[in-house]
């Protein structure tokens, strides 16, 4: 295999491709290959096609994360598990350029095709703890990636050692942006199962029947990020997840009671119903812990 690919104005670089795809969703990549290559319009794929991985990797939802964030044009962004590239094309369009890790060479030619109209980004095919960058950059991303670390980090606290990695590849200043569960999210205590093992109350408990992913608490995440080395963080709270958000509130404006109806939405699995858990929501907000309950963070840690 040649070290790189051209797609476009893409750039495919394999130096750290290990020549396996150790991370797959089976079929449906092909089936999102297949779309990519074809130029479908990501709106109409994810409406059109009942697949959770399709509305998933293809909805523009997904971008409601951080559309909203005021990117310098001129900065560079690193961005590790890009995957099939639902927030890659955000970042070309905001800052200067894109850097993007993805273990799977079949998600990062998803990602290829979809943004081969941009000229501005450089996808690296391996493991983000083999990846050398050769200049520091101002933004980097870990959208439902750092619960993984155990997958990309070879030490005893695997979570510590990831962030402290992507700190290093920060400029002075330099900005991390996390997205991922809240381990005592309210749809945990709810009925939902646990986003990644598919167990009912496995994070609550502190995962007794999983070793290979974590996700934190509020207190929990920030204390982390701290020990990293960060500075300062600012939560953010999606709802009803950071996947597909269609709210996004902060420690500065915090949902008003009554704000919620029904329950959190199970896009790939049939959930429980124990209670009202709307309920159970506004009465957690009127008793002003929103922020402990939230199924989500999202994390600017600078």
């Amino acid at each position: 295999m040649d070290r790189e690919e051209k797609i476009g104005g893409v750039t495919l670089n394999y130096t750290y491709y290990s020549g396996t795809d150790t991370y797959s969703d089976g079929d449906s990549e092909e089936k999102l290959l297949k779309l990519a290559m074809d130029g479908t319009d990501p709106e109409e794929a994810a409406a059109a096609d009942p697949d959770w991985s399709v509305l998933y990797h293809m909805s523009p939802i997904r971008r409601n994360l951080l559309e909203w964030y005021p990117f310098r044009k001129d900065g560079s962004l690193l961005e590790i598990g890009s995957g099939c590239g639902a927030l890659t094309g955000l970042f070309c369009e905001r800052t200067g350029h894109v850097t993007a890790v993805d273990l799977s060479r079949r998600r990062s030619l998803i990602n290829a095709y979809r943004h081969r109209e941009h000229d501005n980004l450089e996808i690296l095919v391996g493991n983000f703890k083999d990846i050398c960058l050769r200049e520091k950059c101002d933004y980097a991303t870990l959208i439902g990636v750092l619960e993984y670390s155990i997958y990309y980090v070879d030490a005893a606290d695997p979570f510590l050692e990831m962030l402290k990695k992507v700190r290093s590849f920060l400029k002075p200043g330099g900005i991390l942006m996390i997205a991922i569960e809240n381990k005592y999210g309210i749809k945990y205590w709810a009925g939902a199962r646990e986003d990644h093992t598919g167990r009912l109350f496995e994070g609550i408990t502190g995962y007794p029947s999983s070793d290979r992913v974590r996700t934190f608490s509020r207190h929990g995440l920030q204390d982390l990020i701290l020990k990293a080395g960060f500075e300062k963080t600012e939560f953010y709270y999606p709802v009803p997840d950071y996947k597909l958000p269609s709210e996004i509130w902060s420690d500065r404006m915090l949902p008003p009671e009554g704000r919620f109806s029904g329950d959190s939405p199970a896009y790939d699995r049939d959930r429980y119903h124990f209670f009202n858990e709307a309920r159970a929501m506004n009465s957690i907000i009127e008793d002003h812990l929103f922020p402990e309950f939230s199924n989500s963070f999202l994390v600017i840690c600078q």
